[in-house]
């Protein structure tokens, strides 16, 4: 019997639709920076790189909708406290040769100034101080943010915000926020969140600025 010939197709030029997951094995670090490549910058998919697997996910309106109201939430807590911070989106951090990740979204925090004007990452470059996470159709592998070092991670994840603190290069699971000891920022998450799907993200972030005012 005559073997089929193997058929090559660029990432590119494949369909997704919107909350799509595929996973690719044994993929190297070379076809990793080619694929991202070859996908550019201005695309929905987010993609993460850890241990040879390549993951491909385009996100759903109830992924992004918690996603922009948590970052808002961040943006918010931070002004509130009179801390500068500047955010970089779902911006490809990596660890050369072992490990990518897009986060939905991320916060320099106490390396704020060093990275403004900074239209790419540079050689040398402190990790993000906060990465944000919301997992609908797939779940967040945290190797690859072990890899890069992000000190704090947190997964938003069937209604409930868990928080990661990176500890000896491992993550541990946290009742409280290394940026925001003070706060209860998983179960202010969780209700603001809730809400907004109540009364729309707006609301919902309204509602939560006037709760942090009379606190």
């Amino acid at each position: 019997m005559t073997a089929s010939p193997l058929v090559l197709k660029p990432i590119s030029q494949l369909r997704l639709e919107p909350g799509s997951q595929v996973t690719v094995p044994n993929v190297s670090w070379q076809e990793f920076e080619s694929i991202l490549q070859e996908m550019g910058e201005h695309r929905s998919a987010r993609v993460a790189f850890s241990k040879g697997t390549l993951e491909i996910v385009v996100p759903l309106p109830e992924h992004e909708i918690p996603t922009d109201l948590i970052s808002d939430m961040v943006k918010t807590l931070l002004r509130s406290a009179g801390r500068r911070y500047q955010p970089f989106g779902s911006t490809t951090f990596k660890q050369e040769g072992v490990a990518g990740v897009e986060p939905d979204a991320c916060f320099y925090i106490l390396n704020f100034q060093r990275m403004i004007g900074r239209r790419r990452i540079q050689p040398g470059d402190p990790p993000p101080d906060l990465a944000i996470e919301t997992d609908v159709t797939s779940k967040t592998t945290l190797e690859a943010y072990e890899a890069i070092g992000v000190p704090e991670v947190w997964i938003f994840d069937s209604g409930q915000l868990k928080i990661f603190l990176l500890k000896e290069q491992q993550y541990e699971q946290s009742e409280t926020s290394q940026n925001f000891p003070d706060q209860p920022i998983d179960q202010l998450i969780s209700a603001a969140v809730k809400r907004a799907w109540q009364v729309g993200n707006l609301q919902a972030l309204e509602e939560f600025e006037a709760q942090l005012a009379a606190r």
